[in-house]
């Protein structure tokens, strides 16, 4: 799944894939803007969405939106 303009990890079933675009949400960097209850109150993302999604914001130094992480949205140290 992951392209130049969406690096959304590979094996997101499509309906959390429709979920999170129809909200706006292409990139870790937008996913990070969210807290965790916001998404899975998302019809079509679920515990596995966030399953799938924590460890990829992890790669990248992020975190839902509330949760700490090293390095803010904007990619910026804390």
């Amino acid at each position: 799944m992951p392209s130049a303009e969406n690096d959304l990890p590979a094996g997101l079933s499509q309906p959390a894939i429709r979920a999170l675009t129809g909200a706006g949400i292409t990139r870790l960097g937008d996913v990070a803007r969210w807290a965790e209850a916001a998404l899975l109150a998302l019809h079509g993302a679920g515990p596995k969405t966030i399953r799938q999604l924590r460890p990829a914001l992890a790669t990248k130094g992020l975190a839902f939106a509330g949760e700490d992480n090293t390095r803010r949205v904007d990619g910026r140290d804390r």
